[in-house]
């Protein structure tokens, strides 16, 4: 297979950008996405071109980190797949074939394909623990939870911090992520004593980092490669409200002193 590649380059943050076109032939069909481009990046350097710099770690769908957005659709044109999981058989022989970073301000671009994600890193310190005392750890399965609500929690842990929800979203929101975050925690009994402390902080945290506001879209979910349910923006939405009618909490989640 042979495929024409228009591909973002841009040599750092506070440098302009452009799309460079590239040919790559004889493509098999059972070659993973990312592995397509890295025979791309040893034809560029052995022509002694530089190479196209792109984020992957993993490679097994878990990781998060192949974050490109392949015709306009983060993670290409396969629901619930991320990058590397796509496969060359998914596009036709001769496709031109479009790849950009992410696009969003709280995303900025590092060089080419690669952004900095830190922002969710950010969002998570706010809140996303739960407090653990250093005594004796009481057994795991003396805690009673209900079948359904561990499932609920699960669904919402399979969120792997790829961003695909931010870069789908026209509005740039990190409403989907944020709140995976925090229904995985506050769904548990081991979250319930920073729930409102948490949810308050890691929202708070999200809309300073510069992320925008949800507006329905469903974007989110639909680009979502673990088909993450927006039921969990309704989720935190709630708690969120809840925890402004509550006493004032500061981060650490202690009351404060009136």
């Amino acid at each position: 297979m042979n495929f024409v590649l228009k591909i973002w380059r841009q040599e750092g943050t506070g440098s302009g950008g452009a799309f460079s076109h590239y040919e790559v032939r004889d493509v098999e069909p059972t070659v993973s996405f990312l592995e397509m481009l890295d025979t791309l990046n040893e034809e560029l350097t052995e022509s002694g071109q530089e190479p196209v710099a792109f984020d992957s770690d993993c490679r097994e769908g878990i990781c998060g980190m192949c974050s490109l957005v392949i015709n306009g659709q983060p993670h290409g044109p396969i629901p619930g797949t991320t990058t590397c999981q796509l496969y060359m058989r998914h596009f036709s022989d001769g496709e031109e074939i479009t790849i950009e970073p992410w696009r969003s301000s709280a995303f900025p671009v590092l060089r080419d394909l690669v952004v900095d994600r830190s922002a969710f890193d950010r969002v998570m310190q706010a809140g996303g623990y739960v407090t653990v005392h250093s005594g004796p750890k009481p057994e795991p399965n003396s805690i009673p939870i209900e079948p359904e609500v561990a499932e609920e929690a699960l669904d919402a842990a399979c969120c792997i911090g790829c961003g695909a929800c931010v870069a789908a979203c026209p509005n740039g929101a990190a409403m989907l992520y944020t709140s995976a975050k925090v229904s995985h925690l506050a769904l548990l009994p081991q979250g319930q004593p920073e729930r409102y402390a948490r949810v308050t902080a890691m929202v708070e945290q999200m809309e300073e980092e510069g992320f925008g506001s949800c507006r329905n879209y469903a974007e989110c979910e639909a680009a979502c490669p673990k088909e993450i349910s927006i039921k969990f923006i309704g989720r935190m939405n709630r708690d969120y409200l809840r925890a402004a009618l509550r006493e004032p909490i500061n981060p650490r989640g202690k009351m404060e002193s009136q």
